[in-house]
């Protein structure tokens, strides 16, 4: 009896080895899938980490030159005070000498 149990359990043992390669294999093959995957998606975040940088040292360019546009701007006359400076020029040169 001891002997029909062994060969029992061999049969499940050959069965069972068979069916954790099987399992082992369609593992691997998706394991494989997926690192194929994150390997793409890898390569898209360093291409977007490219891009974003370049946006960044764009925007820092446009920063200075608002700056700057804004300091020019600080230094002109508003066209209400040229108008004023212009009636009041007008009047002076009207003016008898």
């Amino acid at each position: 009896m001891a002997e029909e149990i062994i060969k029992i359990l061999e049969e499940y043992k050959e069965e069972t080895k068979r069916h954790f390669d099987v399992v082992a294999e369609d593992l691997k093959g998706e394991i494989k899938a997926v690192a194929e995957q994150v390997a793409g998606n890898t390569e898209k975040l360093e291409v977007h980490d490219q891009k974003f940088d370049k946006i960044g040292k764009d925007i820092g360019i446009i920063k200075l030159d608002i700056e700057f546009i804004k300091n020019e701007l600080k230094q002109k006359v508003a066209l209400d005070e040229f108008a004023a400076l212009e009636r009041r020029v007008s009047m002076l040169e009207a003016e008898p000498k």
